[in-house]
């Protein structure tokens, strides 16, 4: 487990002297957020549960949960999707 960490550890600061964009290397998820009402999600791995209350979705490194009223998928690919609805909160697991 310590030597992953020293891994990750090593990795993130090669990204970071030669400044590249940690989410294509690093496979982080990258939440754009437009008010309330919308959400671009990429680098995301799997849609892990979907009601329309909440929307909870796998990353490389960690889950983001989606709470809110009238959620839902607007669309989404192998690497984005759009999430529209009053979003209230937005948690990373």
């Amino acid at each position: 487990m310590r030597k992953n960490r020293e891994r990750s550890q090593q990795k993130e600061a090669l990204v970071e002297s030669l400044k590249l964009p940690k989410d294509i290397i690093m496979g982080a998820l990258k939440v754009t957020l437009t008010g309330s009402h919308e959400a671009w999600i990429e680098n995301y791995r799997g849609i892990l549960e979907y009601t329309e209350n909440q929307i909870l979705l796998q990353g490389k490194t960690c889950q983001v949960c989606f709470e809110g009223t009238r959620l839902c998928i607007d669309y989404y690919t192998n690497e984005d999707m759009k999430i529209s609805g009053c979003i209230a909160c937005v948690r990373y697991l």
